[in-house]
């Protein structure tokens, strides 16, 4: 069984859309040729050199990487840093390289769902929803032919709100029509009036599916021309967004979270700003470099906000709100790379899917 880069890549773009990637990212496939056969894949949360060499060694053609290895616009191949070294290898060697970063990020089931399970967080909610990327088709329909829509809509993804699927609202109503004489009418005559009892479906869908949506409407809907049209809305996806808020099965102490952190993250060093002496409970988390999303977690009125990359004066920025707990970029996903693992394998099983033996982290620490 074959089993091409293109058909991995468009699996795992089910996973996390590339719609979803932030706008300074580069997530995809970024080295390689999309119809090139798939040996194995290697998953890693960094696309270095060092791993591309291991795909190597260890017979895979395919490295899987949470990170990007190009952020920006290469000008040269010349081998001059670690990044075109790395793809010049990728390319000379055949190695394909596909980063599935911000938009893994941004999705519910993704690296902050997998860094919160770890820390066993119940009912995780996205701490900040992404707005304007949800619209709304309204489509008119005889009434025998709604639920058939319905169901074409809700296979191309339209309907799916939250945990809930096939979504819709339908009224009934009067619709009229008079068909020309160059029309192919599925009910009524031509130049004659027409009025038939419809349906008017409405069924949210995210943006990124509009062209799938639009095509199954046409071709499950039986009229020649479709009456349809389309909103834009202002809501916030609530499956959609950076960083997760969730509770610990029962409060603790400070000093027992900070414990209890170093353990399941087994990290080497915690750092964090001043403790406040409050029980823990409610807990927001980002993976990687989540500053920017401090002002969400003191609206959640979370107790601690456990991501990466604080620099030194925005640690003031807690103000005795909160406690930041900085566990390291590398230390708060390396986790996902057991995630992809885990959605990978089954779906390639007749393929070897294997993890990085490659430490890819740049920061070391001095504990003597």
């Amino acid at each position: 069984m074959t089993t091409t880069v293109a058909q991995v890549t468009r699996f795992l773009e089910t996973l996390a859309p590339l719609a979803y990637q932030e706008s300074y990212d580069n997530a995809g496939l970024l080295v390689g040729d999309p119809q090139a056969p798939v040996r194995g894949i290697l998953v890693a949360l960094d696309a270095t050199e060092a791993v591309v060499d291991e795909a190597l060694a260890r017979g895979c053609n395919l490295v899987v990487a949470h990170h990007p290895i190009m952020f920006s616009g290469l000008k040269k191949l010349t081998g001059r840093n670690y990044v075109e070294r790395t793809v010049l290898k990728a390319i000379q060697y055949g190695v394909g390289l596909y980063a599935i970063h911000t938009n893994l990020d941004n999705v519910l089931d993704g690296v902050n769902a997998h860094l919160a399970a770890r820390l066993g967080l119940q009912n995780p909610q996205i701490l900040a929803p992404k707005r304007g990327i949800l619209k709304k088709l309204t489509v008119f329909v005889p009434i025998a032919n709604a639920e058939a829509l319905l169901q074409a809509l809700a296979q191309a993804g339209a309907g799916q709100i939250g945990n809930y699927s096939h979504c819709s609202f339908a009224v009934v109503g009067q619709g009229t029509f008079k068909p020309n004489a160059q029309a192919n009418p599925h009910l009524g005559q031509a130049n004659v009036l027409e009025q038939v009892t419809e349906t008017r479906l409405e069924v949210v869908l995210p943006a990124y599916a509009e062209g799938a949506v639009l095509a199954a409407m046409r071709q499950a809907h039986p009229y020649e021309e479709v009456a349809y049209f389309l909103h834009e809305l202002a809501n916030e996806n609530q499956t959609v967004g950076a960083g997760l808020v969730g509770y610990l099965p029962e409060p603790v102490t400070e000093g027992e979270f900070l414990q209890y952190l170093k353990n399941q993250l087994q990290l080497a060093v915690v750092r964090h700003t001043p403790l406040r002496g409050h029980p823990v409970h409610k807990v927001a988390v980002c993976g990687g470099s989540g500053s920017f999303l401090l002002p969400q977690a003191v609206a959640t009125r979370a107790d601690f906000f456990v991501t990466a990359d604080y620099k030194y004066h925005q640690f003031f920025d807690a103000d005795n709100r909160l406690v930041i707990a900085d566990v390291g970029h590398y230390e708060s996903e390396i986790a996902t790379v057991d995630l992809l693992i885990d959605r990978l394998q089954p779906a390639f099983a007749h393929l070897p899917v294997l993890p990085t033996h490659t430490n890819t982290n740049p920061v070391q620490y001095f504990l003597g």
